[in-house]
């Protein structure tokens, strides 16, 4: 049980109450993140410190910049633009707002020239360290034979560029030589095949696609079909809309439903071995051993999830579902949610405390004992290549892992399925000629259980795209 629960939930749970609720009990139960600037802390106004979101470390923009001594010189939705050492450098980056402020990515300040970003897991503290250009060669005291190259920039020995909390950073790109021979021009990017299925009835179309929740560049561009279909779309539904802000009272009552009221601890809801495999974790984290005695299993769960650096280079931000939720803002038509945020948590409040444990004891598990604040486990990328290539035996496997664990498998994925099955037969027995778009993990489809073969049994011929 070390790895297909991790798995089967990049394919079945979008981001949405996962990535709000973590950060804010994370927050009741940990110390807060630091930033520093070659070693001097960075002091941000109250309200306005770092925080983590869809398993991404954000930052107040300017508040850095400027402890940075970077001048902001423009802002847009999706880049900055700054001045640095008088050279102007646009970076694209998400920027959020939170309660006013603008946030983005920590890894955005790696990407300037002349930083780097590295992270200490035990005092919580993200660095970001300016690294000296090489020394310019001395043209006048080189001769034409001398052909020794120029010095490279020093590097500090004791920083390293892994291990942000919950933060990807994508491989950088080598520029291809220049040479003088022409070459073919590279053959047109067909895309990832993905998984896309369409079902027709009544004068109504409706696209299923299967989704990842997270992905990297090289899932984009998406082949045509995908676009094609999107483009003739009249709405577009997914799981859960995850770009909504969550309300402040929203995140209390997660924070409420997710902590014992009735005397009792997590110690006593789960084994001696257990608890005791994740204090020796949590203090690897510089955590208090027992810092989460007040929540249950599966916000435990949660938070140690959340410890977990990315080094895979896949992102929340790329993923398939939230790739056409903001086609769908620039198309400017409605985005559905097939689920609310508040089914998914009580779906997650009500596993029974020995399955929760179990999903814990799982995660848990993922993190080697010699090194306690690193995943061993890294599935992302299979994933990634089985999504490319469209492979519906190696979905099937994803998908029938949850039988291990009947009570989950019936919560996660056979009750879901029925009830979004059946939300999408509405679409097709409507009288409203439209064209329907609906992206959901992709573990969702297939099987006995799975939403084609609900809609089969309903009468109708899915048909893989």
């Amino acid at each position: 049980m070390k790895s297909w629960h991790n798995k089967l939930l990049t394919l079945v749970l979008a981001a949405g109450l996962l990535t709000t609720a973590a950060p804010t009990m994370a927050g009741a139960a940990a110390q807060p993140l630091v930033v520093k600037v070659n070693d001097h802390k960075v002091e941000y106004r109250t309200g306005g410190a770092p925080t983590v979101q869809k398993q991404v470390t954000l930052v107040p923009l300017r508040s850095t910049l400027k402890a940075m001594g970077i001048q902001l010189a423009s802002v847009t939705k999706n880049s900055i633009t700054v001045v640095v050492e008088g050279q102007s450098h646009t970076i694209k980056s998400k920027l959020t707002q939170i309660k006013g402020v603008t946030y983005v990515p920590i890894r955005t300040f790696g990407e300037l020239p002349g930083y780097t970003v590295s992270w200490n897991a035990k005092s919580r503290t993200i660095q970001l360290v300016s690294v000296p250009s090489a020394p310019a060669a001395d043209e006048t005291a080189s001769s034409p034979a001398d052909s020794t190259p120029a010095p490279a920039a020093p590097t500090d020995s004791n920083t390293t560029n892994a291990e942000l909390p919950a933060v990807s950073t994508p491989a950088p790109t080598t520029a291809p030589a220049t040479t003088n021979t022409t070459t073919a021009p590279a053959p047109v990017q067909t895309g990832a095949r993905g998984f896309m299925w369409e079902v027709k009835s009544n004068g109504n179309t409706v696209y299923l696609v299967g989704s990842i929740h997270v992905a990297d560049d090289s899932f984009y561009p998406l082949r045509q079909e995908y676009e094609q279909a999107f483009a003739e779309a009249d709405s577009l539904s997914v799981e859960v809309d995850i770009t909504k802000d969550t309300s402040e009272d929203f995140q209390k009552h997660v924070l409420d439903t997710g902590m014992y009221h009735d005397g009792s601890t997590l110690r006593n809801h789960i084994s001696t071995y257990t608890y005791e495999k994740l204090g020796r974790i949590l203090e690897a984290n510089d955590m208090k051993s027992g810092a989460l005695d007040r929540f249950k299993p599966w916000v435990a769960e949660m938070i140690v999830s959340s410890f977990a650096p990315d080094d895979s280079g896949y992102d929340a931000d790329l993923g398939i579902d939230l790739h056409f939720i903001k086609k769908a803002e620039d198309k400017d038509i409605p985005v559905i949610g097939l689920e609310t945020e508040e089914s998914q948590l009580r779906m997650l409040n009500n596993f029974s405390d020995e399955l929760q444990e179990k999903l814990l004891y799982s995660t848990l598990a993922s993190f080697d004992d010699n090194k306690q604040n690193q995943p061993a486990d890294d599935h992302e990328k299979e994933l990634g290549e089985m999504w490319k290539t469209g492979d519906e035996k190696a979905l099937m496997e994803v998908t029938n892992s949850s039988m291990v664990e009947p009570e989950y498998h019936k919560a996660i994925l056979v009750d879901r399925n029925i009830n979004m099955a059946n939300k999408i037969d509405t679409y097709l027995k409507s009288n409203n000629n439209q064209q329907y778009f609906v992206v959901v993990g992709a573990a969702h489809y297939l099987g006995n259980d799975g939403i084609i073969k609900l809609l089969e049994n309903k009468g109708y011929t899915v048909t893989r795209k």
